[in-house]
């Protein structure tokens, strides 16, 4: 069955311009074909198509369900996007299909882009939550410099990967040792040219754990993606 996105169907009962579009003239469904509709909150509506309008396509709601994230504890990224939008769409894309509850776009002293329109990123993280049959969307963030980011209060584990070899490295875990599945939990991923030292020193003054993704060396948005699915991996 065709899923669309509508955060407001419980009270418009309507689907949003580009839904409605994409509903009537590109899939061609017409009154009285079923759909499933998401609100972005966890809620799943099985919806009979009541008017087939291409801007504002109204719908009767036949049931409702809830349909909170299948991974319990929250899990958010926390990474400085890529000079290569594309790569960093491609890492939304993904954490969003395996399961991600924040992902905050950092601007570091090394980023090498200090500009991020979040738009369209909006619309990839949205095609992949319907893609992937969940009903919660991701909260996402503007680009927020680090310093904001580690000021935040949070009970929520916080853990921090780096690469630099001047910066203590035999005190780092395994992210898979230390990540506690039953508690919400953080991961600063750094930009292409890696955290500044004293932005690693902030982080572990605010309580951040210094852990490791393994031998390689990681591209920022590769590394992005090894964080969440190796906390996925420990919550199975």
């Amino acid at each position: 069955m065709h899923r669309f996105f509508a955060p407001d169907i419980a009270a418009t009962l309507a689907l949003p311009e580009e839904e409605s579009r994409h509903c009537v003239r590109v899939l061609r469904l017409v009154e009285g074909d079923e759909i499933e509709v998401i609100d972005g909150a966890g809620m799943l509506y099985n919806c009979r198509i009541a008017m087939a309008h291409a801007k504002h396509c109204g719908v009767e709601i036949i049931s409702q369900e809830s349909c909170p994230p299948h991974w319990g504890s929250k899990i958010m990224i926390a990474v400085a996007p890529t000079k290569n939008l594309d790569r960093i769409e491609w890492m939304a894309e993904k954490c969003t299909e395996m399961g991600v509850d924040r992902f905050t776009p950092l601007l570091c002293r090394h980023s090498e882009r200090k500009v991020l329109k979040t738009e369209r990123l909006h619309k990839i993280i949205v095609a992949a939550m319907k893609q992937s049959l969940k009903a919660q969307l991701p909260q996402l963030d503007e680009l927020t410099p680090i310093e904001d980011f580690l000021a935040e209060n949070s009970d929520a584990q916080r853990f921090i990967a780096y690469c630099d070899e001047s910066l203590p490295r035999d005190e780092r875990k395994s992210l898979a040792q230390v990540y506690d599945s039953s508690r919400d939990a953080v991961v600063l991923i750094g930009p292409e040219g890696d955290f500044d030292p004293q932005e690693v020193e902030a982080a572990l003054k605010a309580g951040f754990v210094p852990v490791t993704l393994g031998e390689s060396r990681l591209r920022t948005e590769t590394a992005a993606l090894m964080a969440v699915a190796t906390m996925h991996v420990i919550k199975c």
